[in-house]
């Protein structure tokens, strides 16, 4: 079996995009561009937030990961909410 490892400098650049796609997610929240609503600015907290993970694999700190994983959590809830009013909208629930 052969395992692919990340070089620190790797891990870090995952953790530092992660905080871009942050950047990015509130940038367009602000501006409008996504709403509080949408499926994609839940999506992309989850991405951000497990590549801030991924990061903090180089340099762990406890309450960084503590709060990287709440967004992961309440993002899949409101990925996974959404998703059921659109069902049930649809008549599919």
């Amino acid at each position: 079996m052969t395992y692919f490892i990340l070089s620190n400098t790797m891990v870090e650049l995952i953790g530092v995009g992660g905080f871009f796609l942050y950047v990015a997610n509130y940038t367009m929240l602000t501006l409008r561009i996504l709403t509080g609503d949408c499926l994609l600015y839940f999506a992309l907290n989850v991405a951000a937030a497990s590549m801030v993970l991924i990061g903090l694999s180089a340099s762990f700190n406890l309450a960084s990961a503590l709060i990287q994983t709440f967004w992961v959590v309440m993002s899949l809830i409101g990925i996974a909410m959404r998703l059921r009013r659109r069902a049930v909208s649809a008549g599919m629930l």
